[in-house]
C-alpha cells in the first residue's frame, strides 16, 4: 500500500475564507486594511465582499497568502 506524500505547500487544505477570518480575529478589520490597502478591507468591510475581491483579483490573494503565513510564522516562533 503506497501513501500519498505530504503536500510542501504551506496553504494546501486552508481556505481563502479560513485565512481572512483569521487575520480580522487576529489584526481586525482596520489594521488588516492598515496592512493591505485594498477598500474591501477598509471601506464597510465584510468576509463575504473581501472572498469575492479577493476571488477575481490575484495580486491582492497574494498579498493576504503572505500575510496570513506571516502570521502562522509568528505565532509558531513566539510558541517556542
Amino acid at each position: 500500500m503506497t501513501t500519498s506524500p505530504k503536500s510542501r505547500d504551506p496553504l494546501h487544505g486552508i481556505t481563502l475564507e479560513a485565512m481572512v477570518n483569521d487575520l480580522v480575529a487576529f489584526f481586525g478589520w482596520e489594521e488588516l486594511g492598515r496592512r493591505i490597502s485594498i477598500r474591501c478591507f477598509t471601506s464597510e468591510p465584510s468576509v463575504s465582499s473581501s472572498l469575492k475581491f479577493l476571488r477575481k483579483t490575484p495580486w491582492a490573494r497574494e498579498k493576504v497568502e503572505s500575510l496570513y503565513l506571516f502570521v502562522q510564522r509568528e505565532r509558531r516562533r513566539r510558541e517556542l
